[in-house]
């Protein structure tokens, strides 16, 4: 049987400080590092297909890693707290 546990390189990778979401770090570093560009500047994953970077695999990677940061950075660029305007739409 072939091995199937594979080492993903979120799983050697430091969590930066202040991340809330691990989960949601761990899972868009892996996608930003198959999504890399090559020395051409282009995306080295087979899915791309060769297209510039940065892809849109790669800027979704990018925005998810920022949102799985912690809330007191985000208040202090003045983004909203996810969690409270998820609170109050269910207050209301």
């Amino acid at each position: 049987m072939p091995e199937t546990n594979r080492t993903r390189s979120s799983q050697d990778a430091v969590l930066p400080r202040g991340v809330t979401d691990p989960l949601l770090w761990r899972s868009a570093y892996d996608v930003a590092e198959a999504h890399r560009p090559d020395d051409a500047g282009r995306c080295s994953s087979l899915l791309c297909a060769g297209r510039p970077a940065p892809c849109g695999p790669l800027e979704a990677a990018r925005r998810a890693m920022r949102l799985a940061g912690d809330a007191d950075r985000r208040a202090e660029r003045g983004e909203p707290d996810a969690r409270v305007a998820g609170q109050r739409r269910r207050a209301a």
